[in-house]
């Protein structure tokens, strides 16, 4: 190593982050050259958690995983739930899934935008950005009542309809939301404050992309062509056009070209499902049980791939439940593109992910001993505390 090399921690406390982690750079210079991730500093134990609740109170508890992605993870959630316990919600709710579940996007991609935004100096479109996203919102809580925890779903269907006065206020918004997107992508074009630090910033190529298993826009802005909604349809999407994204560019405009045009699909998505909303009813009863057995279900979040697998045993509670986030299947590729690139870079190359720590975080018990990595029960944490003066 040369006298100009050395380690540069970001985290878990720093302006260029919204959350904790720990990121330790190595760099020669200005130029990074390797990066360590360390994760578990706002682990809540959120799996755990769900052994001590019925799978009802579990609905409620799965939106707290992401505040952004509440709607994607219940929908997983029921998803998983509904094909153990030979259930199957009506068309209608369906429908009325990918109705939320998209305006949820077109939320997370508005906010990413303005973050990006600011994080890159740009604090007018932060500003646009947040308040057009306020449209969104409001559309959200008139439809379930709720702004960012918005308990939409149910097992086996969903909790609230749509009335023709909702149509109609959610299709005036869609139209602004396209209007003003349609506005965001001349200006990404053009604007060179963002292409200044966002052009060949960042490289993921696509070999790497495929390799490293990148999620979501991620991995569309490397022109990898996945995404759950087109790969394994779920709720209405198998019966809805709609266009995957992807650019070749493989960069942080890239990154930030896929988002501004999934924010045109989402809009298309949802118009498509308001002029073709069945009729019906939007719910049937569930029983409050699941024999034995295990499944897992996916769901294209806004950050990508969300993975959730449930082992069953004949209870009303789960006996495991365990979230992959989108974020935890991007971090890889996050490493990646930092190695190459300047320190000035990190913030917006890391926010070029959309991360969220703590819908990723984990711990794991290992026995000092051995070295084995342990799943323990909640007595046995207790017991093993106990035993080492509570540590």
């Amino acid at each position: 190593m040369s006298n100009s090399t050395y380690k540069v921690p970001i985290g878990p406390q720093h302006p260029a982050l919204k959350e904790p982690e720990n990121f330790l750079l190595t760099v020669d210079g200005e130029e990074i050259i390797d990066v360590k991730i360390r994760l578990g500093y706002v682990h809540r134990g959120g799996e755990k958690a769900f052994e001590n609740r019925t799978y009802v109170q579990g609905l409620y508890l799965i939106e707290r995983v992401c505040g952004i992605c509440a709607m994607a993870h219940q929908l997983c959630y029921v998803n998983n739930l509904e094909p153990m316990m030979d259930v199957e919600a009506p068309p209608r709710a369906q429908y009325i899934r990918t109705i939320v579940a998209e305006l949820e996007r077109v939320h997370s991609h508005l906010l990413w935008l303005g973050v990006a935004a600011h994080e890159i100096g740009f604090d007018t479109l932060f500003m646009y950005c947040w308040r057009d996203r306020e449209v969104s919102l409001d559309l959200m809580e008139m439809i379930t009542g709720n702004r960012v925890l918005h308990a939409a779903n149910t097992i086996g269907g969903v909790r609230r309809d749509l009335t023709a006065d909702m149509i109609s206020k959610t299709r005036k918004g869609i139209a602004l939301l396209k209007k003003r997107t349609e506005y965001y992508k001349k200006l990404v074009l053009a604007e060179k404050t963002i292409l200044k630090r966002a052009l060949g910033v960042g490289i993921l190529s696509t070999k790497d992309a495929a390799e490293l298993c990148a999620v979501g826009p991620t991995a569309r802005a490397s022109n990898v062509k996945k995404d759950v909604r087109k790969d394994d349809p779920y709720s209405a999407y198998d019966e809805i056009p709609f266009n995957l994204i992807t650019y070749d560019l493989c960069d942080v405009a890239s990154r930030v070209l896929v988002r501004v045009d999934e924010l045109i699909e989402s809009a298309n998505i949802i118009e498509y499902s308001l002029d073709h909303l069945p009729t019906g009813p939007i719910g049937v009863r569930a029983p409050r049980s699941i024999p034995p057995g295990e499944n897992v279900s996916i769901v294209e979040a806004p950050r990508g791939e969300d993975i959730h697998y449930c082992k069953s045993n004949g209870t009303d509670k789960p006996e495991r439940y365990k979230v992959r986030a989108p974020t935890l299947g991007n971090w890889a590729s996050m490493a990646k593109m930092l190695i190459g690139g300047y320190v000035a870079d990190v913030p917006i190359t890391l926010a070029a992910i959309d991360p969220c720590m703590s819908c990723t975080d984990r711990v794991a018990f290992i026995d000092a001993n051995s070295g084995k990595n342990w799943i323990w029960s909640t007595e046995q944490i207790k017991k093993y505390s106990k035993k080492n003066g509570g540590r």
